[in-house]
């Protein structure tokens, strides 16, 4: 029986987390303000001259900031895509697998790069794809010449899908594994006495019974539109793949933090927040609206 004694230990328990919770995401949220200021240290918040929405006009008057806004949805618009496929043509296809200690083994295999930081990540793929890499050394044995993927502005955000990807399919396809284990397994008794082989099985009672769940992290995923992956890219882009490779949160981190223009970093750092709880209120909608899904 849940007592009051129990509350007070569990509160205790959160406080830690709480703690950090509102130093790190609520306090800075009040120094926000800088956006709308030309901020000088020197000055402080309180006496930086006030400048209202020119940070914000300047920021749509570089050229720079259109170049990062497109590849910031172009990179994360196709990680959404391209990691949702995988990790649902995986789930289908070990969902099929009838050995259960194969099937743990290789579920177990493809999750454990989730759990590796992009710094270390970041170290071995220089090391693969370097032009005497490992990737290039195999490339050459068919005749082709060696490709620069981390100094190829063409290349260089398709290895930023791919890693990602591959870094993160087998974490996300634990969902629809998930979903998989809850379909009424009369459903494909009743497919096989009607003939039905594995891949009629899989079109006509596996993707219908997970399509629920397909529609939910899709919609979900909407709010990680402007989330191109700041870890991985700082980690792995260089000046020469900034056309391409350059996102929003790379861009705040060089412009407000590298050249000390704040302002213009608040200011680009505020407009993705803002922009970020619009795309979340959607993703919520649809998903009530077309998965049943509520949090409240």
């Amino acid at each position: 029986m849940f007592r009051k004694s129990d509350a007070t230990w569990y509160t205790l328990m959160a406080l830690p987390g709480l703690i950090l919770l509102i130093l790190f995401t609520f306090v800075p949220l009040f120094y926000s303000v800088i956006a709308f200021q030309k901020f000088n240290p020197a000055l402080g918040i309180r006496n930086s001259p006030w400048v209202g929405l020119d940070n914000f006009l300047l920021l749509f008057r570089i050229p720079d900031s259109r170049t990062v806004f497109f590849n910031t949805l172009f990179i994360a618009t196709m990680k959404i895509i391209f990691l949702q496929l995988v990790a649902i043509v995986f789930a289908l296809l070990l969902n099929e697998v009838r050995l259960a200690t194969v099937k743990r083994s290789v579920q177990t295999m493809v999750y454990l790069p989730h759990f590796l930081s992009w710094v270390i990540l970041a170290g071995i793929l220089r090391s693969i794809l370097a032009r005497d890499g490992l990737v290039n050394d195999f490339l050459g044995i068919f005749g082709v010449g060696p490709v620069y993927f981390l100094g190829n502005p063409t290349v260089f955000p398709w290895v930023l899908i791919g890693s990602e990807v591959w870094k993160e399919f087998g974490f996300e396809a634990i969902v629809y594994l998930a979903a998989l284990t809850a379909i009424n397994p009369t459903l494909y008794e009743v497919a096989e006495l009607d003939g039905a082989g594995r891949w009629q099985k899989m079109w006509y009672i596996s993707i219908p019974g997970i399509a629920p769940t397909i529609i939910l992290l899709a919609s979900l995923s909407l709010g990680n539109v402007l989330n191109a992956g700041f870890d991985q890219i700082f980690n792995l882009y260089s000046p020469i793949v900034y056309s391409t490779g350059d996102i929003i949160d790379t861009y705040v981190y060089r412009v407000g933090l590298v050249q000390g223009q704040y302002s213009l970093g608040t200011a680009v750092g505020l407009l993705k927040t803002v922009i970020s709880l619009i795309l979340i209120a959607i993703s919520y909608y649809l998903a009530s609206r077309y998965a049943n899904y509520r949090i409240f």
